[in-house]
């Protein structure tokens, strides 16, 4: 499986409003066939930066994904709210899900 994590730094003045302004491309993104997550989060040092988790079941899938119409619009829409170009980590993994993290494995009676 394909993995990215993203950092995005937002306008402070666009920070609250990231969510439902990237919400198009994220529904959309969901809902492709190939796509195993794609999860924003906001971070607790930086309020104006999210951090995007996304994995796509393989290079077919990523490659639809970075043609797909609504990347495109997210290409054009999405920079205005941006303090900066999202840095990005891209790789390839085994497996198609998460695995457990045994160091903390839970245990209930």
């Amino acid at each position: 499986m394909i993995v990215i994590t993203a950092r995005f730094p937002v306008l402070p003045e666009h920070a609250d409003a990231w969510p439902e302004i990237s919400r198009s491309f994220t529904e959309a993104t969901r809902a492709e066939p190939g796509c195993l997550w794609f999860d924003w989060s906001r971070s607790l040092e930086d309020r104006n930066e999210y951090v995007l988790l996304e994995a796509f079941a393989g290079d077919d899938a990523a490659g639809a994904h970075v043609q797909s119409d609504h990347f495109f619009a997210a290409q054009r829409e999405l920079p205005p709210y941006l303090a900066a170009t999202p840095r990005i980590i891209n790789t390839t993994v085994p497996g198609d899900s998460w695995s457990e993290l045994g160091e903390l494995a839970v245990s209930r009676p």
